[in-house]
């Protein structure tokens, strides 16, 4: 999504390390690309995580393309809200062109060489297109929320840290007002989430300390 703001810090990278360490002989003797996820609750550390993942493989010599789930969402960031206002039954995986990623990441692994994917504008609230190239890339690192949920992934991640936890992470951010109807729509999301921690290969705890499932 153009024009987030993530910021890469040490416990991200200790983290990034631990993992790279951990699927490297993965990475090395599967014969198409590698897929990975990460996924989390708002404010987790998902894109921080992923960017420093991606890092931390280019310092071992692969190379990696990140996709966010930010820009696979039905609308825009404001008119999002603006409908979670109205209805708030449209909070969930609903919001989100899952199936879509979930292609892209198929696309990845069957070898296309790029894809054309939305990308979100967030100051203008507007969703447009861009062509992604995947030429070169060894690994493709889908994060989002629901990004547990897709099925063309070889190892999924999982950051067990809640909206009390990340409140901190998400005032930082600035991205959302910190408002009851905010909360309301956290709480939600919690519910939905949660479970999605027994489809991981790989847990990063509330103090990211990185757990092997």
């Amino acid at each position: 999504m153009r024009g987030d703001i993530i910021i890469v810090e040490e416990h991200h990278r200790a983290a990034a390390s631990a993992i790279v360490e951990k699927i490297l002989p993965a990475i090395v003797s599967k014969p198409a690309r590698y897929t990975l996820t990460v996924a989390g609750e708002s404010g987790s550390g998902k894109s921080e995580t992923a960017k420093a993942i991606a890092e931390e493989l280019e310092r071992r010599g692969f190379s990696s393309g990140v996709l966010q789930q930010d820009d696979y969402f039905v609308y825009p960031p404001r008119t999002n809200h603006q409908t979670r206002v109205a209805n708030i039954d449209w909070v969930g995986t609903n919001e989100v062109h899952i199936d879509l990623l979930d292609d892209h990441l198929a696309a990845a692994i069957a070898g296309e060489d790029q894809i054309e994917k939305p990308l979100v504008i967030y100051d203008d609230d507007e969703i447009t297109t861009e062509v992604f190239s995947l030429a070169g890339l060894d690994i493709i690192i889908a994060e989002g929320t629901y990004t547990s949920l897709l099925e063309n992934v070889d190892t999924r991640v999982f950051i067990a840290r809640n909206r009390l936890e990340t409140r901190a992470a998400r005032e930082q951010r600035g991205r959302e007002p910190m408002d009851p109807f905010i909360e309301r729509v956290l709480e939600i999301e919690h519910e939905i989430i949660a479970p999605h921690r027994a489809r991981a290969n790989i847990v990063i705890t509330r103090d990211y300390d990185v757990e092997f499932v």
